[in-house]
């Protein structure tokens, strides 16, 4: 998909009146694009920004994103580090990807706090009503419909808001309709980790990384990530599994003394922080990897992580993100218009999410499986994006499938054009063949992986529509109504 800028198309609009619950990456994004496409958009958001977040290295599909809404080159000028590709040592195999020399795009390196910030003030800018320190609490349905949202302010009596059209849940982890309302998302079994983190200064990456790129570094139990800051700051954490995690926190007295042991006990890490400085408080995160049943219904759309999350290894939390909300405001935009009916766009949209999120699923399974060493993960990538390599014997398997897919690329490509889009049937292979490599429980199969269960649509029927951003977002049909 090309970075084609959104033509605005009317402000405090007269079209269709969206409400968006939670104002971060998503929530933000999809306000934004909703209102440059001419929908009336409120949002609310429980916390006031700036507020920290994890989750600071983004892919070069946030740029096109960004691009798509006119923030890129705010953020270009904010003063974040420019990432240009990172560096994977996986057990005994080491390579680098460098999108910005494959492609010729790069993205940055954030804080969260600041970056969430910019984002939800260009929803502002561009006429969203938004209010903070607004939390919803639940949502009343009345014939399958998302009718009104009770909501408890900061201060003051709680209220409810009934007049919208169309809800968009961007509550993120607290997930208000997919975890609370529903409660129809499910943990992976294979994916329960724990991360732990903190900031350093005068830390160093390692010697062969692109620019302003990301370190990832696998040890027995787990891996590390490297993430240069702005300022000369470093972010470096720790993944691992609960029961590891469990059984080293019960050694240490603290989280910050374990911190450092795990630092410490790394020959590559000690290396890269030996003469740093620690700059404070060590940081927690578990049981972040899920998936719920249904990404839409008539009404409403739930993107980034209220839908789903996968575990940080690949960096894809802010491009799933992103990436369901472009797709999201593009639908209901299209549905505003009467491009499309609200059933067509609905089944797009999960068919859209769910597709991506089965391929990185895919691909962080099969690394986390570790025997299969960088070609085993390089092909799978091929078969990921539908393109066989064909090698000879005395040729490297190329890591392009792979760099295109963490980087987000191969999403948007699908997205904006058919004709590029791998078989489903390949990719839910694919998902459930890693699933069910390491799914422990005897007979269990984990999470079903059939890509838009309750609304199917085939891959026959995803080629009647693409995303475009251009002269204005929407869903184009590409073929006329089937009968």
């Amino acid at each position: 998909m090309s970075a084609t800028r959104i033509r605005p198309e009317r402000q405090g609009g007269s079209g269709m009146k969206v409400l968006v619950i939670g104002g971060g990456p998503a929530g933000s994004t999809a306000a934004t694009a909703m209102a440059q496409a001419g929908l009336d958009v409120r949002l609310i958001e429980s916390a006031h920004f700036p507020r920290y977040h994890v989750g600071e290295s983004l892919t070069p599909s946030c740029r096109v994103v960004l691009d798509a809404i006119g923030l890129s080159k705010i953020v270009d000028d904010y003063g974040f580090v420019k990432k240009n590709g990172g560096v994977i040592h996986w057990d005994d195999d080491q390579w680098a990807f460098d999108w910005y020399q494959q492609a010729g795009v790069q993205s940055w390196q954030v804080d969260r706090s600041e970056f969430d910030a910019l984002l939800l003030e260009h929803a502002r800018q561009n006429g969203v009503a938004v209010t903070t320190g607004v939390t919803g609490r639940s949502v009343r349905f009345a014939d399958g419909r998302p009718v009104a949202v009770e909501c408890s302010p900061e201060h003051g009596e709680p209220f409810t808001v009934d007049d919208f059209d169309f809800l968009v849940d961007a509550t993120g982890r607290n997930g208000l309709l997919s975890a609370r309302h529903f409660g129809n998302r499910q943990p992976l079994s294979n994916l329960r980790n724990v991360g732990i983190w903190g900031y350093w200064t005068g830390a160093r990456l390692l010697p062969e990384t692109p620019t302003g790129g990301i370190n990832i570094i696998s040890s027995p139990e787990g891996w590390y990530w490297v993430i240069p800051m702005a300022g000369g700051r470093m972010s470096i954490g720790y993944v691992t599994t609960k029961d590891a995690f469990a059984r080293d926190r019960h050694e240490h007295p603290s989280s910050d003394d374990l911190y450092r042991h795990l630092i410490a006990v790394s020959p590559t890490i000690a290396g890269l922080t030996e003469g740093a400085e620690f700059l404070g408080t060590t940081r927690v995160e578990t049981d972040y990897s899920y998936i719920a049943d249904q990404f839409c219904g008539p009404g409403y759309a739930i993107v980034g992580d209220a839908a789903c999350f996968l575990d940080p290894l690949l960096s894809t939390g802010v491009h799933l993100a992103l990436y369901s909300a472009l797709t999201a405001a593009a639908c209901v935009a299209s549905m505003n218009r009467g491009e499309v009916s609200e059933t067509e766009a609905l089944k797009f949209f999960e068919f859209a999410y769910r597709r991506a999120y089965m391929r990185l699923f895919a691909l962080v399974t099969i690394m986390y499986e570790r025997y299969l060493g960088k070609d085993g993960f390089f092909l799978t990538s091929d078969r990921l994006i539908g393109e066989e390599q064909q090698v000879r014997a005395d040729e490297d398997v190329s890591s392009r499938s792979f760099a295109e897919i963490i980087g987000g690329l191969s999403d948007l490509r699908e997205a904006a054009d058919s004709s590029t889009r791998v078989i489903t049937d390949q990719l839910r292979s694919e998902a459930l063949r890693a699933q069910l490599r390491v799914v422990e429980a005897p007979g269990s199969e984990g999470p079903d992986f059939t890509p838009v269960r309750g609304n199917p649509l085939s891959d026959a029927e995803s080629a009647d529509y693409r995303l475009v951003t251009g002269p204005r977002l929407g869903l184009e049909r590409i073929r006329a109504v089937r009968p």
